[in-house]
């Protein structure tokens, strides 16, 4: 029997995935979560053989989960669920010991079956998503211009991100200059526009 935990925030399509997964001779879900900073907590007294995260939830997203619980329990294989499968989010993904990444769209049958390959060792991965990841450059940005775009996305203020980030104000400013130039973006709006939809951000 495979041990299944299911982290997703919409309680109707976590509910349809444990009923799909009910059909399963050799799936049990054991443990269900609708928040990132619960995943941890429950894969340690449940002890799943695979985790199944949602990549957008509330507290902390699907990826910052997935490394926190290969951290914690790395013996628990990862399989991400992702309504918008960008190349950057499959290569953040992989950066965090993700072993499968599925669009939420595919067949009902492939989640089964994506969780049966996990649990057994296998990479599973979107096989459009992979494509479209190769077709597509790294992100120019460094780490440091990656954390000061992922900011001003989550809607901080010049002076807040220049706290939390213990850096001037003027540097960010720089930051956020060379951001646009190196993306080809009209404004920060836009740079973050284009991180996003890279999945860089």
């Amino acid at each position: 029997m495979i041990r299944t935990l299911l982290a997703e925030d919409m309680d109707l399509v976590r509910g349809a995935i444990v009923a799909l997964l009910a059909y399963e001779d050799d799936i049990e879900v054991v443990a269900e979560v609708d928040r990132g900073d619960q995943v941890v907590a429950a894969a340690t007294a449940a002890k799943p053989d695979v985790a199944v995260l949602d990549i957008a939830m509330p507290g902390m997203d699907g990826l910052a989960a997935a490394q926190a619980l290969h951290e914690r329990l790395p013996e628990c294989g990862v399989l991400i669920l992702t309504g918008v499968g960008t190349p950057g989010t499959l290569r953040r993904a992989l950066d965090a010991n993700v072993r499968g990444f599925l669009a939420k769209d595919a067949p009902p049958h492939r989640l089964a079956d994506a969780i049966r390959r996990v649990a057994n060792g296998e990479r599973v991965i979107d096989s459009e998503i992979a494509i479209a990841a190769m077709a597509t450059p790294d992100s120019p940005l460094t780490p440091r211009e990656l954390d000061v775009i992922g900011a001003a996305a989550d809607g901080a203020s010049i002076s807040e991100i220049a706290a939390t980030l213990f850096l001037s104000e003027g540097t960010v400013r720089n930051y956020l200059s060379k951001t646009r130039a190196k993306l080809g973006a009209r404004s920060s709006i836009d740079a973050i526009r284009i991180a996003r939809e890279s999945g860089w951000i």
